[in-house]
């Protein structure tokens, strides 16, 4: 190690309150300081652009966590059905394809005028509850938070009634993607997750047996009916694909959309832009993707006979990470790379960088990427041209504690007037 790498007290600070709120000066230099090692090199850091796009695309470089020389024994114990995220091919292949023709492009953008409405709808009783002389609405819980899970859950099939429930669980299922080797949950934290987690498979068991009985036109019956060369999903892959599919598909679209109004009220000539050409909205969400990512982190476990040649550390020393070493890829520090994107501090709703590793790439690209943007956009837009003087009410921003899914819990904004 050099006096200029970063070790685990650094990434240990990522879950700091201080940090989680501007990440990015502690990332440039965890970005500087990678590729580099740590525990003995079971775990290597990966914060540039090349480095972690390279890993991301190498079929070889696994997903399965339970192959790390670092996976706690609770992993190890607990014997739950895994979704397809933590898998490999050829069950990675298999079970994706058979979720995947819900979400390509083409038929996600049938859910235009569904997430128009409940945009428009969620938007109009913000402004109805402040009157018409204006006043101000809480971003997260008026509009962020209930457009994608209403959407998902929608989607599944899940009623209307049981919306609400997901929201703790949710939250505390969000806090078990977070490398716990960086800043490890209590054991109470950890049962917390563990009864979630018990609940939610309990709540799809029985919502699985109804569909059953009775199928309905919602993607948790297409599941049930799917089949990919004669193989269908069992019970209990399917439920860890809609426990996936409602945390992964609304908790990372939250941020989303709370990250690119925050970055729009602190840069009011950005703002104006997109007040003044609505249609930049789409831009706006890729902007924010590569400037202020909702996933922070993402890791995958080294293979023997995965190549790392040419991968060294600053002061040029080789890195060869042992089967079973965790690849830890600062994915949000990518998108500040300036040996890929020129000045990447500055946010500029123009730039028209799409290369951006937010939804990760390769095997794993994110599989709900076409549906989070396009919530967001239709969101952006809707802000864009319904609430006037729109202004961020700095004392009362505050963020989640989950320091990987990154952002606001907390987002007051004033405003003029909500048009209808």
């Amino acid at each position: 190690m050099t006096e200029t790498a970063a070790g685990l007290a650094d990434l240990a600070r990522l879950a700091e309150p201080d940090v989680i709120a501007d990440p990015y000066p502690l990332f440039a230099k965890l970005r500087g300081a990678s590729p580099f090692t740590e525990l003995g090199g079971a775990l290597v850091v990966f914060g540039k652009y090349q480095d972690c796009s390279r890993i991301l695309r190498d079929p070889r470089s696994s997903s399965e966590r339970e192959r790390s020389v670092l996976a706690p024994p609770q992993l190890l114990e607990r014997g739950r059905t895994r979704s397809f995220l933590s898998l490999d091919p050829p069950d990675h292949t298999r079970l994706r394809r058979l979720v995947a023709k819900a979400f390509t492009p083409r038929v996600v953008a049938r859910l235009t005028p569904r997430i128009s409405e409940i945009t428009d709808e969620l938007l109009t009783a913000a402004g109805d509850e402040a009157g018409a002389s204006g006043g101000e609405f809480e971003l997260v819980s008026q509009l962020a938070y209930p457009l994608p899970v209403r959407i998902i859950s929608e989607l599944l099939g899940v009623p209307a009634d049981d919306h609400a429930r997901f929201a703790s669980w949710s939250a505390k299922l969000a806090h078990s993607v977070q490398p716990q080797f960086v800043a490890p949950e209590s054991a109470a934290a950890l049962a917390e997750i563990e009864q979630a987690a018990d609940e939610f498979a309990e709540y799809f068991t029985e919502l699985i047996a109804a569909r059953r009985s009775a199928p309905a036109d919602d993607l948790l019956t297409e599941l049930i009916r799917a089949e990919d060369e004669g193989e269908r999903l069992t019970v209990d892959e399917l439920i860890a694909t809609c426990v996936l599919l409602l945390v992964a598909g609304h908790e990372t679209t939250v941020g989303l959309i709370s990250n690119a109004m925050l970055a729009l009220l602190r840069h009011q000539d950005q703002l104006a832009a997109l007040t003044a050409d609505p249609g930049l909205a789409a831009a706006t969400v890729e902007e924010t993707l590569r400037y202020d990512a909702p996933v922070q982190l993402t890791g995958r476990v080294a293979r023997a006979g995965m190549d790392f040649e040419g991968m060294t550390t600053p002061d040029g020393s080789a890195i060869d990470p042992a089967d079973g070493s965790v690849l830890l890829l600062m994915i949000a520090a990518t998108g500040r790379d300036a040996a890929v994107f020129d000045d990447p501090d500055v946010f500029d709703i123009r730039r028209g960088a799409r290369e951006h590793l937010a939804f990760a790439a390769g095997p794993h690209f994110c599989l709900g990427a076409p549906l989070a943007r396009l919530e967001a956009t239709i969101a952006l837009r809707a802000i864009a041209t319904r609430v006037a003087r729109p202004e961020l009410d700095v004392a009362a921003l505050a963020y989640k504690a989950n320091f990987n899914l990154r952002g606001p819990e907390r987002m007051v904004v004033r405003f003029d007037k909500i048009s209808r």
